[in-house]
C-alpha cells in the first residue's frame, strides 16, 4: 500500500518505528543501529529504513520540521501501514534556565496552539498527552541505566522564529522545552488509537541563548536512540 509520500509496500513498512526529523540523520541511526537494513522509502528525500535491532524488527523514518510534515507522515504509517507505536527522537530549546545543553527531555505531554489539533480534535490550545505506558517505559529505562533526563510536558510551536514570549508561556504553564512536532504526532497517534512518544535532546536554551553545535547535537542522540530502541521493543 504506497501513498503519495511513501512508495514503501505495506510489508516493508514494521509495526514498530522510529522517526527523527533530519533524513541524513535517520540515514546515521539506521546503518548504526539496523541489521540488515534496506531503504524502502525515499519520496522527497524522506528516508526510511527498515531492519531488525535484537531480533526485533523496526522502521527508522524521517518526518522533517513542524506539524503538517510530521502530521502527514505519522498519519500514513499508523493509518496506512498499520504502525502501532512511534517514537520521535529530536532536539528541543529548554525554557528554564537550569537545564542544561545535552539534557534528555522525555514529554509527558504537548501544549500546542497549532491548527493541526483544531482540524482533528478541536481543541484549541490545549495539552495533547503521549501514550502512558511509552512515557513510564522511557522513564524506568532512563532510571535503569542511571541516565538523568527530565520527564514532563513540552510546547510545540508552529514557529521557529516567533515573537511569542516563549519563556513566559514555559513559566505559566510549566513547559520543560519548545519543539515544533510533538503535537502533531500524539494528536494522530490519540485519534487513530495508536501510541506515541517523543524523547529529546536540549540543543539550545531560550532562556540563556546558549546553543550546541550541529556536530554537538549528534553525539548526544546515541544514547537517546538506544533507549528509545528499547522502549519500542519492550512488550
Amino acid at each position: 500500500m504506497a501513498t503519495p509520500h511513501n512508495t514503501a509496500e505495506k510489508k516493508d513498512i514494521a509495526s514498530l518505528v522510529l522517526m527523527a526529523g533530519n533524513p541524513q540523520r535517520v540515514k546515521k541511526m539506521a546503518e548504526e543501529n539496523l541489521k540488515n537494513c534496506r531503504l524502502v522509502n525515499s519520496v522527497r528525500g524522506m528516508f526510511a529504513y527498515t531492519g531488525t535491532w535484537h531480533g526485533r524488527r523496526i522502521t527508522m523514518m524521517a518526518h522533517g520540521m513542524g506539524c503538517p510534515s510530521i502530521g502527514i507522515y505519522s498519519y500514513e504509517l499508523f493509518k496506512f501501514y498499520d504502525v502501532e507505536k512511534i517514537i520521535r527522537v529530536g532536539t528541543i530549546g529548554a525554557l528554564k534556565k537550569d537545564i542544561p545543553l545535552g539534557s534528555i527531555i522525555v514529554a509527558e505531554k504537548s501544549f500546542t496552539k497549532t491548527n493541526y489539533n483544531n482540524f482533528f480534535l478541536d481543541n484549541g490550545a490545549s495539552f495533547v498527552s503521549a501514550n502512558k505506558q511509552l512515557f513510564e517505559t522511557a522513564k524506568c529505562e532512563f532510571d535503569k541505566r542511571q541516565i538523568s533526563y527530565y520527564a514532563g510536558n513540552i510546547y510545540c510551536s508552529d514557529n521557529f522564529y516567533t515573537r511569542e514570549n516563549q519563556v513566559k508561556l514555559g513559566v505559566e504553564k510549566h513547559l520543560l522545552g519548545v519543539e515544533m512536532e510533538s503535537a502533531a504526532l500524539y494528536i494522530n497517534a490519540k485519534n487513530l488509537k495508536k501510541k506515541a512518544l517523543t524523547i529529546c535532546a536540549v540543543s539550545d536554551n531560550v532562556a540563556t541563548n546558549e546553543e550546541l553545535s550541529a556536530e554537538e547535537r549528534e553525539k548526544i542522540f546515541d544514547e537517546i536512540v538506544d533507549v528509545a530502541l528499547a522502549v519500542l521493543t519492550k512488550k
